[in-house]
C-alpha cells in the first residue's frame, strides 16, 4: 500500500476542503465548521500549497471551482464515507454523544413525526442537537458526503442508496366544502384527471408517488397552483374547483378545516411507501445503527 502523498497531508484539511468546495466562499465555509474566517483563509492557503491548484477562483457570479477542484468534489464522494467509517469510533454512547442529528424530509415528515423523533433523541441523547433539512436537489450527495445522517422520503431513490421502508402511508384528496365532488366520498381516477390541482413540489415540481405512477397511466394533472409545501397545499382551496393530494397524516392539521372535506384517492395513487435512505458505508456504522432504530421506533410509533 503506497501512501507516499497522504504522509505530507494532514487530515485536519479534508473538513475546511469539504465547506470550500461546496460553499464556494470563505466566510460561509469557516461558518460551517466552525473556523474563524481568517483561519479558513489559511486552511485555503494550505490547501492550495498542497494540491498544487487555486481551487477557488473568481468570476462574474462570485466564486468558481476550477477543473482540479470539481475532480477531487467528485473524488470525496467516494472517499467521505470510507474515511467516516474508518475513524468511527467501535462503540457508541448516545447518553455522551453531542454529534448532530442530522435528517432530511420534506415539510410532511417534520410535521407528521418530526417531533416524537426530536423527543427520542433529548431521551436517549440529551446533548445531540437535532437538526432538520429541507428534502431538495443535491440532498442524495449531502447523505453520501456525510453532510446528513438519514433522508426522510416517499418514493424510489438512487440504487446506491441503503433504505428501509418505514410504513405505508395513504394519499387523500382534499377538496372545498362546496367542491362538486365534496360528497362523493372518493374521487374517480376519470373525475381526478380532469380536475384542477394544487401540486406540492416534493422534487422538480412533482409529488412523485403521485404524478409517477399516474405517467405510467398516460394522465398528467393540471397543474392550477404550484406550492413548495404540503401545509400550505389546503389553504389555496375554499373558494375554488381545486383538488390537493396529500398524505392522509397531515389531515388533523388542515386550515382551515370546516372548509374542507377529505375524500378518498384514485385507487391508481393510493398509497406511497415511505422510507429512510443512507449511504451503505454506514451500515455497520454503531451510532448508525442507534440512530435508524430510533427513528424506525419513533416513526412506527407515531403513526401506529
Amino acid at each position: 500500500m503506497h501512501t507516499t502523498h497522504i504522509e505530507r497531508a494532514d487530515l485536519n484539511l479534508i473538513p475546511p476542503l469539504v465547506a470550500l468546495l461546496e460553499e464556494r466562499q470563505v466566510s460561509r465555509a469557516a461558518t460551517r465548521v466552525g473556523l474563524s474566517q481568517p483561519a479558513m483563509s489559511r486552511a485555503l492557503h494550505r490547501l492550495r500549497r498542497l494540491l498544487g491548484d487555486p481551487l477557488l477562483i473568481r468570476d462574474a457570479a462570485g466564486y468558481r471551482l476550477t477543473a482540479r477542484a470539481e475532480a477531487i468534489q467528485t473524488q470525496l464522494d467516494v472517499v467521505l464515507p470510507a474515511l467516516e467509517a474508518l475513524f468511527a469510533p467501535d462503540q457508541f454512547d448516545p447518553a455522551g454523544s453531542s454529534r448532530p442529528v442530522t435528517l432530511a424530509g420534506t415539510d410532511y415528515a417534520v410535521q407528521a413525526f418530526g417531533s416524537a423523533i426530536c423527543r427520542e433523541v433529548m431521551r436517549q441523547a440529551p446533548q445531540a442537537p437535532v437538526r432538520f433539512h429541507s428534502w431538495r436537489e443535491g440532498v442524495t450527495d449531502q447523505i453520501r458526503n456525510s453532510t446528513i445522517d438519514l433522508g426522510l422520503y416517499g418514493g424510489q431513490t438512487t440504487d446506491e442508496m441503503h433504505s428501509e421502508q418505514l410504513f405505508v402511508e395513504r394519499f387523500v384528496c382534499v377538496v372545498a366544502a362546496d367542491h362538486p365532488l365534496a360528497e362523493a366520498g372518493g374521487i374517480t381516477l376519470r373525475d381526478y384527471q380532469d380536475a384542477r390541482h394544487v401540486i406540492v413540489d416534493v422534487h422538480d415540481g412533482r409529488q412523485p408517488d403521485v404524478d409517477l405512477p399516474l405517467a405510467k397511466l398516460g394522465v398528467v394533472r393540471d397543474p392550477a397552483v404550484t406550492v413548495a409545501y404540503h401545509a400550505a397545499a389546503s389553504q389555496f382551496l375554499p373558494g375554488t374547483d381545486l383538488v390537493a393530494t396529500l398524505p392522509r397524516q397531515l389531515t388533523g392539521a388542515l386550515a382551515p378545516p370546516d372548509a374542507l372535506v377529505v375524500l378518498d384517492a384514485p385507487d391508481e395513487i393510493a398509497t406511497m411507501p415511505y422510507r429512510m435512505v443512507w449511504h451503505p458505508a454506514f451500515d455497520d456504522d454503531r451510532r448508525h445503527q442507534w440512530l435508524r432504530t430510533l427513528v424506525r421506533s419513533a416513526v412506527r410509533q407515531t403513526v401506529g
